[in-house]
């Protein structure tokens, strides 16, 4: 079979995401001499449209895991604005070194029911958007190296077929459909309760340069007065990231106790894992 477009998509607040799908894209089109097109939708703006894709067409897709599985609040995108037409796709997961549980199984699943043709998966340990000691440096060189080489094996086993119609359903860890999501952990044990949570501002430090407001994943950040955060917040760690001035972070008891959790009890570097028709 013969791809004649090559699309990567991702939702990306810390950048993991995008640099393993740019990686993967960037070894697809030199092997088929194509372009990479890219559909960033990290951002409200980009999640509002509808993308179409075809029998020709190869979509790699990736997104990273939240509490377990996909993120809640982009999952809609991905069932409603997300079409193929037996388009083969790759999809993939960034997780924090805890576990990608059902993160994976559920992008698989939901390709699966909107058209597309899942022809290889894989999970990625990059490190942690909570805690910057897990998976710390994450994708290295040798990630990118495994997912570049990773697209060149599918693209062989891509070419040997006659159609994606050919393509079983993609077998990956996880539950199908998934299972509840993972609730976090105090470092006592008990359950860590932060969903309400939003990120603070160091006013002293704050230079009201408004990088915050513009990279937030939700649109919640005031860009008029970054202190004030009147939206949902999903923990996406975006606005800390890219915040010149390091003036954003969190300060809630219990995100902070997570943190030390998983500090504590996850420090073993995962590998990665793959998995293709």
């Amino acid at each position: 079979m013969k791809i004649r477009r090559i699309v990567a998509a991702y939702f990306s607040p810390t950048g993991n995401t995008e640099t393993i799908a740019k990686a993967i894209a960037k070894s697809a089109a030199q092997a088929t001499d194509l372009p990479v097109e890219l559909i960033d939708f990290t951002r409200p703006q980009a999640r509002e449209k509808t993308y179409e894709f075809g029998k020709d067409d190869l979509l790699i897709i990736g997104l990273p895991v939240y509490a377990g599985r996909l993120p809640n609040k982009i999952l809609p995108f991905v069932q409603e604005h997300l079409k193929g037409d037996n388009t083969i796709s790759v999809a993939f997961v960034c997780y924090g070194n805890r576990s990608f549980d059902d993160g994976l199984s559920e992008l698989v699943y939901e390709q699966e029911r909107t058209g597309f043709r899942p022809a290889g998966a894989a999970a990625f340990a990059t490190q942690h958007a909570f805690a910057a000691s897990l998976a710390h440096g994450r994708p290295n060189e040798a990630d990118l190296a495994e997912a570049k080489q990773f697209a060149l094996d599918l693209l062989e086993r891509v070419r040997s077929i006659e159609s994606a119609a050919e393509i079983a359903p993609l077998q990956v860890e996880g539950n199908t459909p998934p299972g509840p999501y993972y609730h976090p952990k105090r470092m006592d044990g008990e359950p860590a309760v932060f969903l309400k949570a939003k990120p603070v501002t160091d006013t002293e430090k704050c230079i009201q340069c408004g990088t915050c407001a513009r990279v937030c994943s939700m649109g919640s950040i005031d860009l008029a007065d970054v202190t004030q955060t009147p939206g949902i917040c999903i923990k996406c760690q975006a606005c800390i990231t890219h915040c010149p001035a390091e003036a954003k972070y969190f300060d809630h008891p219990d995100f902070l106790s997570h943190k030390e959790m998983l500090e504590a009890n996850y420090r073993e570097e995962k590998i990665n894992r793959y998995w293709a028709m």
